[in-house]
């Protein structure tokens, strides 16, 4: 018979103080910034001995390329991805993205800004965010090649071109130039990059395809 994997009360335990070691770092992260945030401080908001911090999760660092790790392997990405190549209207492909890189945005908008915050200053951080930049890119080839199957990317375009201008449109910089720098919600901004998105990247943006 096979073995019946069993979680014990140790291991609920185990896994309960690395959430709460987790969400006490990502909240004083996007605090106070990384830097100025000491391991003693998380261990306080996660009632646990610093000691618990450095042997789960190594310290700051561990912390904060778990967060990072959370962040770029939510379901929200494939899911969203999965649908987009079954779809066959490139204008609705568009706005699903849209509404997928949003719900990311909203959901992560922290971690992003810490990582934006802090790769500038610390080469091992730098190179976290290069990684979860990586992952994010690869994330808009698939769109891009259902966009050419189905004849609705722009001829002038490569794979490689079209997922620059979605890195231009949903990557970092657009959502939160649109949303700190023009006061626009969330929601104005994901209508609007669609648009743009469309009007850039579609032989025909204003006719769905049939």
């Amino acid at each position: 018979m096979p073995t019946v994997s069993r979680t014990t009360r140790r291991d609920e335990y185990a896994q309960a103080t690395r959430q709460a070691i987790l969400a006490a770092a990502r909240k004083l992260f996007a605090k106070r910034g990384y830097f100025a945030t000491k391991v003693d401080e998380i261990a306080a908001k996660a009632r646990v001995a610093p000691a618990t911090v450095y042997a789960t999760m190594g310290g700051k660092y561990g912390l904060l390329t778990e967060l990072v790790r959370i962040w770029t392997t939510d379901p929200i990405v494939e899911t969203t991805t999965i649908h987009m190549v079954e779809m066959t209207d490139p204008i609705a492909i568009i706005r699903e993205l849209a509404a997928g890189s949003r719900r990311m945005r909203e959901q992560y908008e922290d971690i992003m800004r810490v990582m934006l915050a802090t790769a500038p200053h610390d080469r091992a951080v730098a190179g976290a965010l290069n990684s979860a930049t990586d992952v994010y890119r690869r994330a808009f080839v698939p769109v891009a090649e259902r966009l050419l199957v189905l004849g609705a990317l722009r001829r002038d375009l490569t794979i490689a071109d079209a997922v620059d201008r979605f890195w231009f449109y949903f990557g970092y910089t657009a959502y939160f130039t649109l949303h700190d720098d023009n006061g626009w919600s969330y929601e104005r901004a994901e209508h609007w990059l669609a648009e743009q998105a469309c009007r850039e990247l579609l032989s025909n943006p204003g006719t769905p395809a049939t």
